[in-house]
């Protein structure tokens, strides 16, 4: 067995053991957990020191995968979370169930991304249901533009660290944030 998948297996069983992974995606590393386990996602909001009332996002593998815990997808949506050129989150109403209810924002929306980078797609396959994703800081912090820059008590403070070298040399930076209306306008949260 190659070294990628120890770490896709290791980062599996701390989701599954509902404990708490740092991880890289496509825009900046995070911190992440079973997005159906809402003592998992308590623990989040616990390590970051985050107010409850500042939603987090979950990465999902594919419109499916949203489908199965949001509901269903329109079109404007399908097309911001699959043919967007920089990774987009994309704020819908929460319909369907499974979903950590302390992870649904007050207004009963989540916000949602399909990451394109190889250890988030493998690891949203094989552990099969949507992960948390909310930056590698503390509430308040600057989010961490390198795995060097998160703060050593938070590297600490989770189950399983996924090393360094799976940092992808294309990061972007934090995603864009839009909303769609129930007209399907879209109102951009984060630019």
């Amino acid at each position: 067995m190659n070294a990628f998948n120890d770490v896709i297996l290791s980062s599996v069983s701390a989701l599954e053991r509902g404990g708490i992974l740092l991880y890289p995606t496509d825009t900046i590393w995070g911190v992440g957990c079973d997005a159906t386990n809402s003592d998992a996602v308590e623990k989040i909001y616990l390590i970051k020191r985050r107010d409850h009332t500042k939603s987090m996002l979950i990465l999902c593998s594919d419109i499916a995968m949203v489908e199965s815990y949001v509901g269903r997808v329109g079109e404007a949506a399908m097309s911001l979370l699959l043919d967007s050129e920089r990774p987009t989150t994309v704020i819908l109403p929460v319909e369907g169930e499974g979903l950590a209810c302390n992870l649904i924002a007050s207004d009963g929306t989540i916000g949602i991304r399909i990451p394109r980078m190889d250890y988030c797609q493998r690891l949203l396959h094989d552990f099969r249901r949507p992960i948390v994703s909310t930056s590698a800081n503390f509430s308040g912090d600057p989010s961490p533009s390198s795995f060097e820059d998160i703060d050593s008590a938070l590297v600490n403070a989770v189950d399983f660290a996924v090393p360094r070298i799976y940092e992808s040399s294309t990061q972007t930076g934090s995603s864009r944030i839009v909303k769609l209306t129930s007209d399907a306008k879209i109102i951009v949260i984060r630019p």
